[in-house]
């Protein structure tokens, strides 16, 4: 039977991972972002980095969630 705290740290994990996800989805939005920019269209790349923008608010909070469960 694992403790809380294993189940934590397991959790703090998979969301670690997760969060590396996301960073490496952010980076590749933003590589088309600055392609679509390139070729003129605007509107792709205004949405792009919307999409960014929300990327990196949502990863703030997993940050932050993921920092509680490692205490």
């Amino acid at each position: 039977m694992t403790s809380d705290n294993d189940a934590f740290v397991s959790t703090a994990d998979v969301l670690t991972l997760l969060l590396y996800n996301q960073h490496a989805l952010a980076a590749a939005i933003e590589e088309v972002a600055l392609w679509a920019k390139a070729g003129g269209s605007i509107e792709t790349h205004e949405n792009a980095v919307t999409a960014l923008e929300t990327l990196d608010a949502n990863a703030s909070a997993i940050t932050a969630g993921i920092l509680k469960l490692r205490q």
